[in-house]
């Protein structure tokens, strides 16, 4: 055991020390507040205006166009059915216009519906023609109604507009839209256990290969047996990153005390709004953030931050003795792309499965499986902590994680001893089989 520490000790101090290791520790929150801003302001920022000709034949539809002006700043549409469409063909090619819309007279409306046509240099995003053939739409079929004699005023005040009121069971409250919050939370999370199981496994691979192409390892299995030296490095690297994470967990709360304080928000899971304030807030930027901030103060905070420290314990030594057995098998990170792809693709998956199904169904049984598959399980229950999770999954959960691990360490062992004294020669998938035999 006190040969294990050591190499717990070596790897650990190594990897702090490293400089790179203390600026991104201290500098990454600061590049994603950064990048957040920036998307911010990206996003805010209004896209040219794009010239839009209609050419209505019919004369029904041009003035229903130019009333969107007011409506959407992207567009601007400008009758010209007095203008030849040859005209207007060569002002798109030269680029004076965005597009056309050429609108044919027929004697029946049911024939126009498929007789329309759009003209670009390039193709039209979905949402625009989606636009312009609802406004089509709704004018047709406003013609319709009008030549059947249908009152089309009453229609339209028979038309509900309705506004679902969100209420707690216990009788608060809620918000709209904490469910994406929520699987952002988790998706934030998880999506940070993919991107340090990448990074500090590659890390663990690479060090081997180093050791190993150096012949340092060598000397060092004098000493040392395989199987310690490949649990040292795998424990040494996850207490760095781990403390990495513990740092950004405290800037990260740090900062949400900030936002609390500036919004005037009482901070922790007892903090409430009362329903008065909250409906009287909701016509204001500052009461609707007190209302949102005051929200993820109720979240499971010290669940999820357990379960993160938890699984990525988990995920990261499931995965790195994965890494740890392809840096022994090769001579070269060139080699070890071959053995990469079948690692990266849980992962992959893991984030999708979260995204995709987390979101809608977050205790469904997609859900709930992958949550259980230890390849899957550090990221997709990472994402569904935040809504609340029985306790008996979580343990199951954490229990086949743990379980799979010790397999997985006691089958990557068996590579890591043979591989880390082979030399020259690059290892298939058909001889790795057989080292597990050895």
């Amino acid at each position: 055991m006190s040969i294990i520490s050591l190499i717990i000790k070596r790897e650990f101090i190594a990897k702090v020390r490293n400089k790179s290791f203390v600026v991104m520790t201290f500098l990454s929150p600061l590049l994603f507040v950064a990048i957040a801003g920036f998307i911010g302001y990206l996003s805010s920022m209004k896209a040219e205006t794009k010239q839009i000709a209609i050419h209505d034949e019919t004369g029904l539809f041009a003035n229903d166009f130019v009333k969107q002006n007011k409506k959407d700043a992207a567009f601007k549409y400008l009758n010209l059915s007095e203008l030849n469409i040859k005209a207007l063909k060569d002002s798109i090619t030269n680029e004076s216009l965005d597009g056309l819309i050429i609108i044919p007279k027929r004697s029946n409306l049911k024939d126009l519906e498929s007789k329309i046509e759009f003209i670009s240099n390039n193709s039209p995003s979905i949402s625009f023609i989606e636009k312009t053939q609802d406004v089509i739409g709704e004018k047709i079929t406003k013609i319709n109604l009008e030549n059947a004699k249908l009152d089309t005023l009453a229609i339209k005040k028979a038309q509900s507009s309705v506004n679902i009121h969100l209420v707690k069971a216990s009788g608060e409250e809620s918000l709209k839209g904490l469910n994406e919050i929520k699987i952002g939370i988790g998706g934030a999370f998880g999506y940070l256990i993919m991107m340090f199981i990448i990074i500090y496994g590659n890390m663990v691979m690479r060090s081997v290969i180093e050791e190993k192409t150096n012949r340092i390892i060598e000397i060092i299995i004098s000493s040392v047996k395989p199987f310690q030296l490949m649990i040292g490095k795998i424990i040494g690297t996850s207490l760095a990153g781990l403390l990495q994470f513990m740092i950004w967990a405290i800037i990260g709360l740090a900062l949400m005390y900030g936002a609390s304080a500036f919004f005037g928000v009482n901070v922790g899971p007892t903090a409430r709004i009362s329903p008065e304030l909250m409906q009287s807030a909701q016509q204001e930027m500052t009461g609707t953030a007190q209302m949102y901030i005051s929200e993820l103060w109720n979240l499971p905070i010290g669940s999820i931050l357990i379960g993160f420290v938890i699984y990525f314990i988990g995920g990261y030594f499931l995965y790195s003795s994965f890494y740890a057995a392809i840096g022994a098998a090769v001579d070269n990170q060139t080699d070890s792309q071959q053995f990469l792809l079948p690692i990266i693709m849980p992962l992959i998956l893991s984030v999708y499965i979260g995204f995709f199904t987390v979101v809608n169904d977050p205790h469904g049984t997609i859900a709930v499986v992958f949550s259980m598959i230890p390849l899957t399980s550090p990221i997709v229950m990472l994402m569904r902590l935040p809504f609340g999770v029985p306790w008996w999954q979580i343990a199951i959960s954490v229990s086949l994680l743990f379980a799979t691990f010790f397999l997985v360490v006691w089958f990557a062992a068996k590579i890591y001893r043979i591989g880390i004294l082979m030399y020259g020669k690059k290892p298939t998938w058909k001889e790795l089989y057989r080292w597990l035999k050895y």
